[in-house]
């Protein structure tokens, strides 16, 4: 499953530590997590951020930690930032999708940019 999301003037820096909180929340174990920032070419004040988090839980059949979520989070606090989650739903089932939604939704909802 996949979960996109793009907010207006949220810093991506804050989104990124809001995720990793969030998901650890729902039992599952970091596995990787890279922030990088870069200067816009246009204005060398303006900054984009880039994050990648990679969370693990236990698979019940092979009882070997796998991939269950990864979250891309791209932009910058002036502008736009998206967030794409890639989630294996067998290993982060429904219920927990529900939950990291729902806090996400409560923390940045009034920023999200709805689809039209």
């Amino acid at each position: 499953m996949q979960i996109k999301k793009t907010y207006k003037e949220v810093n991506p820096e804050l989104l990124y530590d809001e995720i990793k909180d969030f998901t650890q929340k729902q039992g599952v174990v970091m596995a990787d997590a890279k922030l990088e920032t870069y200067s816009s070419a246009s204005d060398s004040s303006s900054f984009i951020s880039r994050g990648t988090l990679t969370f693990k839980a236990q698979d019940k059949t092979s009882k070997a930690e796998k991939e269950c979520v990864r979250a891309h989070i791209v932009g910058s606090a002036k502008g736009e930032t998206k967030l794409m989650l890639d989630i294996d739903e067998k290993l982060f089932p429904e219920q927990k999708i529900a939950a990291l939604q729902d806090d996400l939704d409560f923390v940045f909802g009034s920023y999200e940019v709805k689809p039209r």
